[in-house]
């Protein structure tokens, strides 16, 4: 009985390293992802593993994996316009490794290579860019200054084995002293159209005065050929007609009474 024990104990045992052995035998790729071989004594394999379960050597091959999906980065530069201008930029950009390009990548960079490549790429890239606009043009012409760093940038990266598949500004802001200059020509915008608005309402106001003394003018030339046609009977026309709205004024009036001419008056007072 104390046989079968130890023969179970043993054979457990030879499982459990065989376990060990097997699974240390073994590795894994997630989706996405591609691992380089690592020989202790051939150096880094040009093979690239793909997704999966592999086999390697135990203790003598090491597997490094490298996350092939795009990853987002946002890198924050300070530089200079052409009109000498101070300009804070962020850039956003997706990128990845080149699957083939992986043991290059390792060798030569790192596995942290988007830390040493991407942020000094896109400081040069970006300072030779925004060098070549002035302030007023970095703003109007933005589409533009993002296309001309997406194509130095992807052509730049290439050379490291990294595709970006997108380039994008997402922060553009200018120093103190240019925001201060372009609030007051804004000011100074305002104040201008304000000045000409009150010049073209005096203006307006001066022909609407000419034209009314235009008016009055020709009002007083006709009634001046009247009176030289009509002579005084137009006077007296004119007089009639206001007496007449006169008594229909008072006519209205409780408080006036009217008393015939020539007679004397009704009323005896006292002696």
């Amino acid at each position: 009985m104390a046989k079968l024990f130890e023969s179970i104990g043993k054979l457990g045992l030879a499982l459990a390293i065989g376990g060990g052995v097997v699974n240390s035998a073994l590795f894994n790729v997630d989706a996405g992802h591609r691992a380089v071989i690592f020989d202790r004594f051939r150096g880094v394999q040009d093979a690239v593993v793909g997704e999966g379960t592999h086999f390697l050597i135990p203790w003598v091959q090491k597997p490094i994996i490298f996350d092939c999906r795009s990853r987002p980065r946002n890198v924050p530069v300070i530089t200079g316009s052409k009109d000498l201008q101070n300009v804070n930029i962020t850039l956003r950009i997706l990128f990845r490794p080149v699957a083939t390009q992986l043991p290059r990548i390792f060798t030569s960079i790192g596995e942290d290579y988007d830390e040493r490549v991407l942020p000094s790429i896109t400081t040069e890239v970006l300072k030779a860019v925004v060098a070549r606009f002035d302030a007023g043009e970095l703003i109007t012409q933005r589409e533009l200054v993002s296309r001309q760093v997406s194509e130095d940038l992807t052509e730049r990266a290439s050379t490291f084995g990294l595709i970006l598949d997108d380039v994008s500004l997402t922060h553009l802001t200018f120093g103190k002293e240019f925001t201060e200059a372009v609030e007051m020509k804004q000011v100074a915008q305002q104040e201008a159209e304000r000045a000409r608005f009150v010049v073209e309402k005096a203006e307006q106001q001066k022909q609407a005065a000419i034209i009314s003394a235009a008016g009055d003018s020709q009002a007083a030339l006709l009634i001046a050929n009247s009176l030289a046609e009509a002579g005084d009977g137009l006077v007296e026309l004119r007089k009639l007609e206001a007496a007449e709205d006169i008594a229909f004024q008072l006519a209205r009036s409780r408080n006036v009474t009217y008393l015939p001419s020539g007679q004397g008056t009704l009323l005896q007072l006292p002696q």
